[in-house]
C-alpha cells in the first residue's frame, strides 16, 4: 500500500463520518416542517417493514404542517400508527386519505436538550475522524517499520493527514454551529 492510498483512504472515510453526522443532523428536527423528519419512520405493508416514503406520499404544506398521502387506503390507519409510535412526539390528524402533521413549536428546554444531542452527535464524529486519524498514522508506521518508506516520507504523510483531519474537524464545527443556531432561531 502506497502513502497516498493510506492518505486517500483517510480523506474517504473522513468524508464518510461527516456525510453520517449530516444524516444525523437532519433526524434533529428544528421547528420547521421537513419531508426527512419523517425518513426513519417504517411501516408495517401487508407484513413487511417498509419506509413510510415507499408507502405514502410526504409534504410540507407550510412552515409547521407535513402532509401525508398513502398510496392505499388501507394504510391510513398503519401509517398513523407509526407516526404516533416514533419517538418524535408528533400527533397526526387524519382526514380522509390525507395525515395532517402539525409541528409543535419548540420549547426553550426542548430546544437547549436538541443542542446537547447535537454536541454529542458533533463530538461523536470528531472522535471517529481522530480514530481515522490513529489508523492512518498506524499503517503509515507499519510501512516505515517494513521499510517500504523513508521517515521523511512517513513524516510527510503524518503532517498531511494531520492537516486532512484538521480540516475535517473544522467541517463539523461549521455543521454544529449551523445547527446549533437553526435549533435556536425559532
Amino acid at each position: 500500500m502506497m502513502i497516498s492510498d493510506i492518505q486517500q483512504d483517510a480523506a474517504t472515510r473522513m468524508g464518510k463520518s461527516i456525510d453520517s453526522l449530516k444524516q444525523e443532523f437532519s433526524k434533529i428536527r428544528t421547528g420547521r416542517a421537513h419531508p426527512s423528519l419523517l425518513d426513519q419512520i417504517v411501516v408495517s405493508y401487508y407484513g413487511t417493514d417498509s419506509a413510510l416514503s415507499q408507502v405514502a406520499n410526504v409534504v410540507v404544506e407550510d412552515a409547521r404542517m407535513l402532509s401525508v398521502t398513502p398510496w392505499e387506503k388501507g394504510m391510513v390507519q398503519a401509517i398513523e400508527k407509526a407516526i404516533m409510535k416514533s419517538d418524535l412526539g408528533l400527533n397526526p390528524m387524519t382526514n380522509g386519505m390525507t395525515i395532517r402533521i402539525p409541528l409543535p413549536a419548540l420549547t426553550e428546554e426542548r430546544r437547549r436538550g436538541l443542542v446537547k444531542i447535537v454536541k454529542t452527535a458533533a463530538e461523536d464524529g470528531r472522535v471517529a475522524i481522530r480514530n481515522i486519524r490513529r489508523d492512518a498514522n498506524t499503517t503509515v508506521k507499519n510501512l516505515l517499520k517494513d521499510k517500504a518508506c523513508s521517515e521523511d516520507d512517513a513524516k510527510g504523510a503524518e503532517e498531511k493527514i494531520q492537516k486532512l483531519t484538521d480540516q475535517y474537524i473544522k467541517d463539523v464545527e461549521k455543521l454544529l454551529e449551523v445547527k446549533e443556531a437553526d435549533l435556536l432561531s425559532m
